[in-house]
């Protein structure tokens, strides 16, 4: 299957909808930014490192600006925001990623882990429409480093995807993984915390040390995104259709 062909040519369902939005978060240093790379990587035709990816090497979360990338020529673009973290002086705020997935937060908003967004931020979007919200949640889940989280971090994402369930939104789990690790493994444990179906999980690999394209690599991430698309393009389509009706 040309998964690049057929996300080139996508038709979104809702005739309100610009763009299918996603937004990306989990732990601090799980992957987030490089998922972005990646993608942008696999459409644009070359290693794209504009997104920097530095939480390993600075011991904190590099992105702490909500941040907002599209995707070639694609009818979609994706979200990231500052890492979860232990702990309420760190990381992002849960409130600001839920307030975010409602559509009431403007790019380029900063985040402050002690001072989520309100009404009176000029940056705060207070009747948003369909195309302001986020259309897909996607859970960034390092496979390398899954027993060392936090309990308090796995009941923040907890608490983020229940919000999105609540919305109506679609939560897909990216499960970063390198050669050494076993997946399946690991899936046991995720589906336990999080509350999620196997279906929901889908194992990526970002380019890292590769200098060419890797077949499979971009192979595992298309699955992925097309899961994503269609699970956005649900959403919108439901929700556009209900409009309709009132």
């Amino acid at each position: 299957m040309n998964y690049v062909c057929t996300l080139n040519s996508f038709k979104i369902s809702a005739e309100n909808v610009r763009k299918l939005r996603f937004l990306v978060y989990g732990p601090v240093g799980a992957g987030k930014s490089s998922i972005i790379n990646t993608i942008k990587s696999i459409f644009e035709g070359h290693q794209y490192i504009n997104c920097l990816t530095a939480s390993d090497l600075i011991g904190g979360s590099f992105t702490t600006k909500y941040e907002k990338y599209n995707i070639g020529n694609v009818p979609f673009t994706f979200y990231d925001v500052m890492g979860l973290e232990n702990g309420q002086s760190e990381g992002v705020h849960t409130n600001d990623i839920i307030n975010a997935l409602k559509g009431q937060i403007l790019k380029d908003y900063r985040f402050k882990p002690l001072d989520p967004i309100d009404e009176a931020n000029r940056y705060y979007i207070p009747n948003p429409t369909l195309n302001d919200q986020i259309h897909c949640l996607v859970s960034v889940i390092p496979a390398d480093k899954i027993s060392m989280m936090d309990d308090e971090v796995m009941n923040k994402m907890k608490e983020i995807r229940a919000a999105a369930s609540k919305l109506g939104e679609f939560t897909l789990i990216s499960l970063m993984y390198n050669i050494k690790v076993n997946i399946d493994l690991l899936l046991e444990n995720i589906i336990s915390q999080l509350g999620v179906t196997m279906n929901c999980i889908f194992p990526v690999k970002n380019y890292s040390e590769e200098t060419k394209a890797n077949e499979k690599l971009n192979c595992l991430m298309l699955e992925a995104l097309t899961q994503i698309v269609h699970s956005a393009n649900d959403f919108v389509k439901k929700n556009s259709n209900q409009l309709k009706k009132e």
